[in-house]
């Protein structure tokens, strides 16, 4: 029985940051709302759109669903587009797949994860990709990541992401956890959170992983 590898994407297999927050300023102007600060809107990586929106700027669900349609309107035809994968992680799925089954736990909805993999050429490492619905429905990571599991039927498992959802996420469901350090949360929110394992670099992954099992 092969064990289970999730990642997340946004900030632990793609550098998203300039697609994001390109598509969130695009959102923002339309709606008539302030442009923050830089790290402000580093924000909207990782959580859910209207999370982050209702957070920041006292939007109600219908009002923040609207702004998340906005949202969709730039990131569908140029955001998803502006990413890269970090250096050395194709290396690192090349040495886990023979091993592991690999899949993507996302907050971003499943469509536009699965046209990411796709277009960076990491598909073929993969065996299954499982986001958000486009409904908002199955949008936090702990859902998420509960719904990746019943859908591969194999345990154990681990889950490696960069923000404190995606270790909250692993706990809620009683699997492992890896926090790195190179995408867009810090060690002290990985610490708060209780991950198993941290890691700083991309190379430090392998090693991380065959140690959770």
């Amino acid at each position: 029985m092969k064990k289970i590898v999730l990642f997340d994407l946004d900030g632990t297999l793609t550098d998203s940051s300039e697609g994001i927050i390109n598509s969130v300023c695009y959102m923002l102007k339309k709606k008539d709302l302030a442009i923050p600060d830089e790290a402000t809107l580093h924000n909207f990586i990782g959580p859910p759109l209207t999370d982050t929106l209702k957070q920041l700027y006292d939007l109600n669900e219908a009002e923040a669903d609207k702004a998340v349609q906005i949202y969709r309107e730039y990131y569908a035809e140029q955001g998803i587009k502006q990413l890269s994968v970090y250096d050395g992680i194709e290396e690192v799925l090349a040495s886990l797949a023979p091993d592991y089954y690999l899949a993507i736990a996302t907050s971003k909805p499943e469509f536009y994860a699965e046209q990411i993999i796709e277009n960076t050429g990491l598909s073929k490492y993969f065996s299954g990709i499982f986001g958000a619905d486009l409904t908002g429905k199955r949008s936090n990571k702990t859902d998420v990541i509960a719904y990746a599991l019943a859908q591969l039927e194999e345990t154990p498992a681990v889950m490696i992401g960069d923000r404190k959802f995606d270790i909250i996420g692993a706990k809620a469901n009683q699997i492992k956890s890896i926090g790195v350090l190179y995408g867009f949360g810090e060690r002290n929110e990985m610490i708060e959170a209780q991950a198993d394992q941290i890691v700083a670099t991309v190379d430090e992954l392998s090693a991380a992983i065959r140690q959770s099992f």
